[in-house]
């Protein structure tokens, strides 16, 4: 699986038996492997590009053209799926009859051509039409506007809104729907030869009254937890410090309860994710807790690379070049991006469809540019396939393409003249530490949410850390030095029993911690 395009070296082989993918480029005659530079489309769901099997083929090639080593396929787009086994249900998208499974197609072609494929996965966008999904199974048939209570998971503003439109979201402070987002991404991974998982909309939705605040997240469930959290009985304003800390807390929760969860599965899958990169950079607007991914949209993914929940962050670049602004908006991103992946990876995307062919270039160029430091960026991601440039309703979809595949492949200076090699994850190809991971419950069954649990090195050097438990009760520390560790929870009053348990960390491994005997007497 997962061959090189044209040929197989040792180094090759090597590489794959370690999860570490090696591409070749076709030209080679030494046994020498292409640079690393991750190079990809997202290809959406939205327009033709895995509808059918022939489409399919077409977008390998067109993805082959541009020397691309990687795809970012649209896969679960609003809770449905192009694909046929997933817990998510299939999609009631115009695509060929089943058997026809878009998902398997795309890894078949893509692999046999030399190209990863990652299912890109929106993470909390229920729904988008005022025509329900035929599957009863759909989330927003089970969860959605016609259900009451515990099982209804919209995510709501402090006005009481829920629908946009047509547009309904999920609330990532609901445990039933963390649960089911994990899952189902775990089936993907479990059912499907994919090399990553891709998310988008991993944060809270667009349309809030300001930019230095979020007014999503009032799904009753979700306030009641943060009631419970903090012993407070008013429901927090919009503004409101804490409730910010509070919400975007339980979209890293989700991101590392995703991100152990496939590590379960597969170890070598690649998780990434596509980051906001609205307005002015960092450092243009008091730093990285002024920008609005972090203050707006509650998304930290700046930290999430810190911490190592997330492999790749595929950065929306999405700027205008021809407007001086934006061009700004685009450099200051670039640079942050380049400087800030710490030992993970940032993909810098711009959005062709915005720009004409030669803008386009001019991007990928600053895109991979070094920074000040000395820093660049892994690669490059071009959203979107489906428009590769402004002028496409001026001169046609081929035109443009072929444009594309011109200005980035061919002549003098051609950034991607040459192919590439998807950057190799050293942290899952030859792991040096493990994870710990559990969950808390009565002896009842019933979860104990939001409990402060320790983790301390006995026979390491490292500092403790403190993770609280989700709503369905499950704690997770990512990237844990091998050793001896205690771990100690701070058990909520009139609860009883195990308060301490020690775990062996080993390296690639997750070590599961049990808190045997909790009980309310």
């Amino acid at each position: 699986m997962r061959l090189p395009r044209v040929l197989t070296t040792l180094a090759a082989v090597l590489g794959l038996l370690f999860g570490a993918v090696t591409a070749l480029p076709a030209h080679a005659d030494d046994g020498a492997a292409a640079p690393a530079q991750w190079r990809s489309y997202w290809a959406d769901a939205f327009n033709p590009g895995i509808y059918t099997p022939a489409q399919v083929t077409s977008l390998v090639k067109d993805a082959l053209d541009v020397n691309a080593n990687a795809l970012i396929v649209q896969t679960a787009r609003r809770y449905d799926c192009f694909c046929n086994n997933a817990l998510y249900p299939r999609t009631d998208a115009a695509i060929s009859p089943a058997p026809y499974d878009p998902l398997e197609e795309i890894v078949r072609q893509g692999h046999a051509a030399g190209l990863q494929v990652h299912a890109w996965v929106n993470v909390n966008t229920m729904w988008n039409s005022t025509t329900p999904p035929r599957s009863p199974d759909h989330v927003f048939n089970q969860h959605g506007p016609g259900v009451t209570g515990a099982d209804r998971w919209l995510n709501k503003k402090a006005n009481g809104q829920e629908l946009v439109g047509a547009n309904a979201y999920v609330d990532p402070g609901h445990p039933a729907a963390v649960d089911y987002i994990v899952r189902s991404i775990q089936s993907i991974v479990r059912n499907y030869d994919v090399d990553g998982i891709n998310l988008d909309y991993v944060r809270y939705p667009d349309g809030s009254s300001t930019t230095t605040h979020s007014d999503w997240g009032y799904n009753d469930v979700s306030v009641a937890r943060f009631q419970q959290a903090t012993g407070r009985t008013d429901i927090p304003l919009p503004s409101d410090a804490s409730w910010s800390d509070w919400r975007r807390s339980q979209v890293t929760n989700l991101v590392r309860k995703i991100y152990l969860g496939i590590w379960e599965v597969d170890p070598r899958a690649r998780l990434s994710m596509d980051a906001i990169t609205y307005g002015h950079g960092p450092q243009a607007v008091g730093g990285w807790q002024a920008t609005r991914t972090y203050a707006e949209v509650l998304q930290d993914w700046a930290g999430w690379l810190n911490e190592g929940i997330m492999d790749t962050a595929v950065t929306m670049n999405y700027k205008r070049n021809w407007n001086p602004d934006q061009a700004l908006m685009f450099s200051e991103w670039s640079e942050f991006l380049a400087d800030h992946q710490g030992e993970r990876q940032a993909v810098n995307g711009p959005a062709l469809y915005l720009n004409g062919v030669a803008d386009s270039l001019s991007q990928v160029r600053e895109a991979l540019r070094p920074t000040a430091a000395g820093n660049t960026a892994a690669g490059w991601s071009g959203y979107a396939y489906a428009s590769p440039s402004v002028d496409v309703a001026a001169n046609g979809l081929a035109v443009e393409r072929a444009k594309l595949v011109q200005a980035l492949t061919q002549g003098k200076g051609a950034p991607f003249k040459d192919e590439a090699a998807v950057p190799g994850m050293p942290w899952k190809a030859a792991p040096q530490d493990g994870h710990v991971a559990g969950r808390l419950a009565l002896g009842g069954g019933g979860p104990l949410d939001q409990v402060p649990v320790t983790l301390d090195p006995l026979t390491t050097g490292g500092e403790k850390t403190t993770r609280l438990s989700d709503g369905s009760g499950w704690f997770g520390f990512a990237h844990v030095e091998p050793g001896v560790y205690l771990l100690t929870l701070d058990l909520p009053e009139g609860v009883i029993g195990s308060r301490a348990t020690v775990v062996r960390v080993s390296k690639g491994d997750i070590a599961k911690a049990a808190f045997p005997f909790l009980e309310v007497p």
